[in-house]
């Protein structure tokens, strides 16, 4: 056989075999293609977007924790002035409780002072019956007199 006629053959075998993939085997093999692509980009599409949604939770994350602290700062500021409130009651009332401890001793001095000088005058009010009664009984004369005195002078100096 002649090579004109083998090319022409094998041609002719070539375009069949072409003819016979191109319709049979090309659409399937496209259609998985396509497919496979499709799904590429969608697991890239998805990639990127839980990428993006780490970011944001990230970001959102960062927030909460700076708002804590934010809200820790606040809370122990807060705690820091009402420690200062409670100590400065604690004080007024301290200071109002020992004024009315210092009045209240006061009160009790001038009453023990009063008490004292009434039993005094009492004292002296008895020395002086005393006195007067001595003197009358005995005779009225200048130096008898006047060592009655100075023993009454005695008696309320050395109480």
């Amino acid at each position: 056989m002649d090579i004109a006629v083998t090319l022409i053959i094998q041609g002719v075998a070539f375009f069949a075999v072409v003819l016979v993939v191109m319709r049979f085997l090309w659409p399937p093999l496209m259609a998985a293609i396509e497919e496979r692509q499709k799904k590429i980009a969608a697991g890239l599409a998805a990639g990127n977007q839980a990428q993006k949604d780490l970011e944001e939770a990230q970001a959102k994350a960062r927030e909460i924790v700076r708002e804590a602290r934010d809200k820790a700062a606040q809370i122990v500021d807060q705690a820091s002035k009402r420690a200062a409130e409670i100590v400065e009651e604690a004080k007024h009332t301290a200071t109002a409780e020992a004024q009315r401890l210092l009045t209240q001793a006061q009160e009790e001095i001038v009453l023990e002072a009063a008490r004292a000088r009434e039993g005094l005058r009492k004292q002296v009010a008895t020395l002086a019956v005393q006195g007067a009664s001595q003197l009358l009984a005995r005779e009225i004369d200048a130096r008898t007199h006047a060592a009655l005195l100075d023993k009454l002078e005695l008696e309320l100096v050395n109480g």
